[in-house]
């Protein structure tokens, strides 16, 4: 079957409200929620990151904002600031490129009052073959400091501030999800080391960790194909 009409398959009839998880705020119209980000992954959209408004991601209603879930609670501010200024913009009809691009730098500027030097690098919790090593890193640091952008995970062949051989995990990254994110850097990562672009390589891996998030079994063996291994750190 066709990814796109799997895809498709898997939403009819999907209801949003599952997906929330408390109202933490309103601005004006629009209510501010905290929702389960892996469940949108899995069955609504899977390219939602750590936030998102209606006119990027059309799942979500007009005057809503959706915050994903956070590990440490740290950034909602920041990406509250963000979603104001991109809604406001592209409800105009501004582009989201250039929408983003403003609210970008409104962000940065926010996060350069509230930034501390604390260290990238966390903790290894995987390996391939001893060579390739993943690490869960300070997400928080990464965008306050390196790149505003950056979200879940990461590798040396997309990020010229990421060490050779290394993949990062964003410590906002729920344990369960994970294992995703990391098959989904891992294929990509190998694909662009093959010679693919950046955009091919991530279409790829998004479509092969969209199976795998159903079907464990598929999680396993991808990962285990790749030659990935846990790192214990008891």
């Amino acid at each position: 079957m066709d990814f796109n009409i799997q895809y498709l398959t898997y939403n009819i009839g999907m209801d949003k409200k599952e997906f929330y998880i408390e109202k933490i705020g309103q601005r004006g119209r629009i209510k501010i929620y905290i929702v389960d980000g892996f469940a949108i992954r899995k069955d609504l959209d899977e390219e939602f990151t750590n936030f998102g408004q209606h006119f990027r991601f059309k799942c979500i209603p007009e005057y809503e904002f959706w915050l994903d879930k956070e590990a440490s609670p740290n950034e909602r501010k920041f990406y509250i600031d963000h979603l104001l200024i991109e809604w406001k913009l592209m409800k105009e009809g501004v582009s989201y490129k250039e929408a983003c691009t403003r609210a970008d730098e409104r962000e940065r500027a926010e996060r350069k009052r509230h930034e501390k030097n604390n260290n990238v690098h966390l903790k290894i919790i995987g390996k391939v073959k001893d060579k390739i090593k993943i690490w869960t890193i300070s997400g928080k640091t990464v965008r306050d400091s390196l790149d505003i952008d950056f979200t879940e995970g990461g590798h040396d062949y997309v990020y010229s501030y990421v060490p050779k051989d290394e993949v990062w995990i964003d410590n906002d990254v729920t344990e369960k999800e994970k294992p995703y994110v990391i098959l989904h850097e891992l294929f990509e990562r190998k694909l662009m080391k093959k010679g693919y672009d950046y955009n091919n390589a991530h279409v790829k891996a998004s479509e092969i960790e969209w199976k795998a998030r159903h079907d464990d079994e598929k999680l396993n063996k991808s990962l285990k194909k790749l030659g990935y291994e846990e790192v214990s750190n008891k």
